[in-house]
């Protein structure tokens, strides 16, 4: 009597966990953003530990996006650190990857990225609100040094702080910017774009850490 009640319930949960969305290492699901002219990915390499990220994409500026995305849902304060290294020479010096907070996978969403560009160029920058254009400086704080390899972004309250650091060296602070239009739940994850619709770049990521709460 109990196998025959056991058997449907084992039936039951294979075939809820068939529709379950597969984790790709820490993170819930990718996404290309903004309908890029061609499609990205994201993979886990879990022999290198390490995440694969490749996409197109115009740019991430103005008052809309197109990059590929793998992200994950956060609630409250949290501190995310990762090695980024872009792969090869790239097409275009503006290509780049880095950490973003994201309201939503919308192309014009409210966001907060720490961006790492192929020429070096490393910046925090944000969209203060949903269809709002970005602007060159305003929106952007700069890091001094360039050839950064390790990135950190740092939630508290409604104040986010982007720290960097070349390859071996300690984490320094580039700056900190307060968006208090991002609910306390949003996407968190790893980014890339090419820069370039016409173009798919790829980034391998290492090292990525995700802390909740306040340490």
């Amino acid at each position: 009597m109990k196998q025959r009640i056991i058997l449907p319930i084992l039936l039951t949960i294979i075939v809820l966990a068939s529709f379950a969305p597969a984790k790709i290492g820490q993170f819930e699901k990718s996404a290309d953003v903004g309908n890029p002219k061609l499609a990205g990915s994201s993979r886990y390499d879990a022999v290198k530990k390490e995440y694969v990220l490749k996409g197109s994409g115009y740019n991430i500026w103005f008052e809309r996006d197109e990059f590929q995305f793998l992200f994950r849902e956060l609630t409250g304060d949290f501190k995310v650190t990762a090695d980024f290294d872009l792969t090869g020479k790239g097409t275009d010096p503006h290509r780049k990857v880095g950490w973003m907070v994201r309201e939503s996978t919308e192309e014009d969403a409210s966001h907060l990225s720490a961006v790492v560009h192929g020429d070096g160029l490393t910046v925090l920058q944000w969209r203060v609100a949903k269809g709002d254009k970005m602007r060159d400086p305003e929106d952007e704080i700069f890091s001094k040094e360039k050839n950064i390899q390790t990135v950190q972004v740092e939630r508290k309250g409604n104040e986010y702080t982007m720290r960097a650091a070349a390859k071996g060296a300690p984490l320094h602070a580039v700056g900190a910017h307060e968006m208090a239009n991002l609910k306390e739940k949003v996407l968190i994850g790893l980014f890339i774009c090419s820069h370039n619709p016409a173009v798919v770049e790829e980034a391998r990521v290492s090292n990525v850490t995700i802390v909740q709460g306040r340490k």
